[in-house]
């Protein structure tokens, strides 16, 4: 693939493209006069992949998964003296997720993201224009996209790849570049988001209302001391001892109650079916009930829950109807929902009727699968969300400047992950760590995936032991993201 360079894109791509990831109101590039000596660019980059069978099986979004691949990615920097730094991503390929599909089955498209993987990483190497991380990101993503697109136009797939898949696929390549940037430089990351090494101010991702701000104003360059952790309930999940038909018997907790005093929880992220009201009004007030004889005998008089439908429910009315069920059933139970994820269809200009202006009022409704882009966080809160959930699997760039805009708009924020183990959860954890407002971390990798934790447990304990229900996350302040 031919090598080019910031001019040869601006020159062969449309002003209309170069605003994929946020929107942009520009309608030009940088400034090409206009350098930092602290720019990077890349040298080379290669990527793996790592292959885990869950510990237990996972249903999301209606779909159980017993498997997850992660993809990993290093890629190499030089700054424009010749000094050089390696830098390291890494992200599971969540296809049920960000590829859900009537047409192609889990293998499909798990192997046409690793195949998307493939381009990316030709691309990203033939790119040598110096810049900051954002800036060559802001530079790839369109080419990113195209070669989606370029995979779908072949016929090697039978439906186009949507832009959460690709986002997905390139995060890892981007937090490679985020890490190596912050290790030449001998900075934790989030000590290089401020106009000392930003060459260009908010306003050339986002419009002219980040004018003279920088993502410093929005992040907190020192990580929070400790976070709560929000533990996955999964659709499938044992609650109590005779919810369990087979043991695993691996040591670790197998049921609900068991992790609670394993862990010393006090947040639960309860996942709903969406398609059967009774059902999912009787999960949380059973969680709810369960939880609260755990937490009385704990001596605990304060707990959270989260609520993900995965974008299942049918219509704004299936959750309003939800939520009044269970505030008659457990009014204490309902005082505890910190916030709900994505209650309907993630397609918001195809159901502009599922407003979540009644919703809302009642507690945070959260965007998730529908966040690609500023354009849909705007769409969003325009349709009555108010927070949104940012996402190391999105990429570091993006996660960062949707953390901007919504701390700009005044929304709910919190972090999820992707069930993500080892170096992605250290990324995820540190974004939460560093954005204001974020109230708990999630790490549903030591729950379903915790071979692929051990080799971080030793060099991370606080990360990855939990005894209180708090992760300490003040480790996370080393070189680059803080991983290796």
């Amino acid at each position: 693939m031919k090598t080019f360079t910031r001019r040869a894109f601006l020159k062969s791509t449309s002003a209309a493209s170069l605003t994929g990831l946020v929107s942009c109101t520009h309608t030009t590039g940088p400034n090409l006069a206009f350098h930092k000596s602290s720019d990077i660019s890349v040298r080379d980059v290669r990527h793996s992949f790592e292959q885990y069978l869950l510990r237990t099986p996972l249903k999301f979004g209606g779909t159980v998964i017993n498997s997850l691949a992660l993809l990993n990615v290093e890629c190499t920097v030089e700054t424009r003296n010749g000094q050089v730094a390696k830098g390291f991503g890494s992200m599971p390929l969540g296809n049920t997720w960000s590829f859900p599909s009537k047409k192609m089955t889990f293998d499909q498209t798990l192997n046409t993201m690793k195949a998307l993987a493939e381009r990316i990483e030709i691309i990203t190497r033939n790119c040598h224009e110096y810049g900051h991380p954002l800036d060559i990101n802001w530079l790839l993503e369109p080419e990113y996209l195209k070669a989606a697109d370029n995979l779908s136009d072949e016929g090697k797939i039978p439906e186009p790849i949507p832009k959460l898949c690709t986002l997905v696929t390139a995060s890892p390549f981007d937090a490679a570049i985020h890490d190596a940037f912050g290790k030449v430089h001998r900075r934790n990351c989030y000590y290089t988001y401020g106009s000392d090494m930003m060459g260009y101010d908010l306003s050339q991702y986002l419009g002219k209302e980040f004018k003279g701000e920088f993502l410093n104003h929005y992040l907190q360059s020192k990580p929070k001391e400790m976070m709560p952790l929000y533990h996955l309930v999964g659709a499938v999940d044992p609650l109590e001892e005779n919810d369990v038909n087979k043991k695993i018997g691996d040591g670790l907790p197998e049921t609900l109650e068991e992790w609670i005093n394993h862990n010393g929880l006090t947040h639960m992220k309860i996942k709903m079916n969406g398609n059967d009201l009774a059902w999912d009004v009787e999960r949380v007030v059973r969680v709810d009930r369960i939880v609260t004889g755990i937490q009385k005998k704990r001596r605990i008089s304060k707990w959270f829950y989260s609520l993900d439908f995965n974008e299942k429910c049918p219509n704004v009315t299936y959750l309003l109807d939800f939520l009044s069920q269970v505030k008659n059933k457990t009014s204490a139970g309902f005082d505890r929902i910190q916030y709900i994820e994505q209650p309907t269809a993630r397609d918001l200009k195809a159901n502009r009727s599922n407003v979540m202006h009644e919703a809302s009022k009642q507690r945070p409704i959260v965007i998730d699968e529908s966040l690609i882009d500023k354009e849909s966080l705007m769409l969003a809160r325009e349709m009555g969300y108010t927070g949104a959930a940012l996402k190391a699997c999105k990429g570091q760039s993006q996660a960062l400047l949707m953390a901007a805009v919504a701390q700009k708009y005044k929304m709910f924020l919190c972090v999820q992950d992707l069930t993500c183990p080892g170096a992605s959860l250290i990324h995820s954890a540190g974004l939460a760590a560093h954005v204001p407002g974020v109230a708990a971390i999630e790490a549903n990798a030591r729950q379903f995936l915790p071979a692929a934790n051990k080799p971080w447990e030793t060099k991370f304990p606080e990360i990855f032991f939990i005894k209180d229900g708090m992760m300490r996350t003040a480790v996370l302040g080393g070189y680059g993201l803080g991983a290796v």
